[in-house]
């Protein structure tokens, strides 16, 4: 029989040796173990097989049927596991047949494998259950343009625990935020990104997070975290506003137009139907700095009103100059002060 571990120990595990997801790969698309390697014992269609004769004619059948499929596979199984190392961490869906006999197989071949009890499924439910009722955060919010996600670079850099959901999520959160992004993941696999930065961090300090709505693109912060941010300590920041156009001239204007004029219009019934059309006019004469301040009225109002339903006490910072470097050493500064529980 293969060792069978509890997630704590596999994760522990996972530092240091290769992690293989044997769940077919829609499956492994949807979400997966970040770090983890697809090694499907059946593709999209076996799989839908064997489960359907499973619930048609029983367990027997399907069996019979699933070591049919693998059969012609196991050498290439071996050979392919053994490229990843000798000694191999293996999950499926609840740490049951699939990973089980794929175990076996690679156990009988010589290699040490360790196998995820309860499989990707309580994988899921440990995070939900043991990290967020320690979490320690606190919430960077200001308006669009303040430069938010550099400054948590920089406190990052000045070795403050950082979790940066934009990165995560692939998505800079506004209509905008796809551009030079590559493809967002799943909403699943968003919370496993979540969980497994939280699970590198350590929980009994404060970790900060730059304000976010829950959705961000296409992906959604899992509603347990999402309730510790909505109540977690804040540092408003706020920036001259022609500084904070300046900053997303240089950050948009080397996008195509097109990409622009397609961000303006998902917006468009937000910015007022005059407003609209005047920020495309702006944007076909390259004003690109009127293309910002025309979009920030629309992004201001609808912060101010985020700020407005949160319902705990926000600390407010004004920002001297477009420094992210000075601004994080001085809002290290002010958190140290006003949330000095946090640090103890």
């Amino acid at each position: 029989m293969p060792l069978v571990v509890k997630v704590e120990e596999f994760l522990k595990k996972a530092e240091s040796l290769p992690v293989l997801d044997t769940r077919s790969p829609s499956e492994y698309a949807k979400g997966h173990i970040p770090g983890a390697i697809s090694f499907p014992l059946f593709d999209d269609q076996e799989r839908a097989e064997v489960g359907t004769l499973y619930t048609k004619k029983g367990r027997e059948q399907a069996v019979l049927r699933g070591l049919e499929i693998v059969g012609p596979k196991m050498k290439d199984f071996v050979l392919n596991a053994k490229k990843h190392g000798n000694s191999l961490l293996l999950y499926c869906w609840r740490g049951g047949m699939r990973s089980n006999s794929m175990a076996w197989l690679l156990k009988t071949a010589g290699l040490r494998v360790w196998v995820l009890e309860g499989g990707y499924k309580e994988y899921r439910n440990y995070f939900r259950e043991a990290i967020t009722p320690t979490l320690k955060l606190i919430m960077l919010g200001g308006p669009t343009g303040c430069g938010k996600t550099e400054i948590l670079y920089e406190l990052k850099q000045f070795g403050e625990q950082v979790l940066d959901l934009e990165a995560l999520a692939c998505h800079k959160g506004s209509s905008f935020g796809a551009l030079g992004q590559p493809a967002q993941p799943t909403t699943e696999h968003f919370g496993n990104l979540i969980y497994h930065t939280l699970w590198h961090l350590d929980l009994s300090r404060p970790i900060w997070i730059e304000g976010e709505s829950q959705g961000i693109g296409h992906v959604f912060i899992p509603i347990e975290f999402f309730e510790k941010m909505c109540k977690c300590d804040m540092i408003h920041l706020t920036l001259d506003k022609l500084l904070r156009i300046n900053r997303l001239v240089n950050e948009y204007a080397s996008f195509p137009k097109e990409d622009l004029a397609n961000g303006l219009n998902r917006i468009s019934r937000r910015l007022g139907g005059q407003n609209a059309m005047l920020a495309i006019d702006a944007l076909d004469q390259s004003d690109y700095a009127k293309v910002a301040e025309i979009a920030l009225s629309y992004y201001d109002k609808a912060y101010e009103l985020s700020l407005a339903q949160r319902s705990s006490d926000s600390v407010k910072f004004i920002a001297q100059q477009d420094n992210p470097k000075q601004t994080a050493l001085d809002l290290m500064h002010l958190a140290h002060r006003k949330f000095y529980k946090l640090y103890q």
